[in-house]
């Protein structure tokens, strides 16, 4: 998937700064995808340049005016060809489970050091998410479909990173490692 598509379907919820879509990418689409501030520009100057996003000059009293994008018609059917069109899974790349593979060679105090470093993120990344839950998700029943699909996306990273927080345990207690925090 490319940050084009994310920038696009952000942009379709509503217009937006790339500073609040830099915001938007840290706060609610985290889980879904990562891009820097430099990258989201980038990418917007493409889609300006290919005619997927249009930009409004908002006048400021004292400061440079904002640039607020919008999707335009063009950028919305290509965003719902995308959306109809097959996505294949990514590949898979993860270099703590490729560790295991030669584990023999990892020293145990090493191996649960790593293990401790990832299950702070994990429950870092958790309690984000549950924070984006509660703030924009807290009634999802009687949200718009276009919200329940948002929260169902939120919902996959929650299930992910508890699975991830739950296969950790599972390591230390088949290793033998003292529980996190002993």
């Amino acid at each position: 998937m490319a940050l084009r598509y994310a920038l696009l379907a952000s942009l379709y919820e509503s217009p937006a700064t790339g500073y609040e879509l830099t915001r938007k990418f840290k706060e609610r689409m985290g889980n879904v995808w990562n891009a820097s501030h430099q990258q989201i520009y980038r990418e917007l100057a493409k889609a300006l340049d290919d005619g997927l996003v249009k930009v409004e000059l908002v006048e400021q009293s004292g400061k440079p005016d904002r640039k607020l994008y919008h999707l335009t018609d063009s950028g919305r059917t290509e965003l719902g060809e995308w959306v109809n069109g097959f996505s294949p899974r990514p590949a898979t790349r993860d270099p703590l489970l490729l560790k295991l593979f030669a584990g023999d060679l990892w020293s145990e105090d090493k191996l649960f050091e790593e293990l401790s470093r990832y299950e702070l993120d994990w429950q870092e990344e958790l309690e984000r998410y549950r924070e984006i839950e509660r703030e924009y998700f807290h009634d999802v029943q009687t949200l718009p479909q276009h919200y329940k699909l948002q929260y169902l996306a939120l919902r996959r990273g929650i299930i992910a990173t508890e699975s991830w927080l739950a296969w950790a345990r599972e390591v230390r207690d088949l290793c033998g490692a003292p529980p996190e925090g002993s």
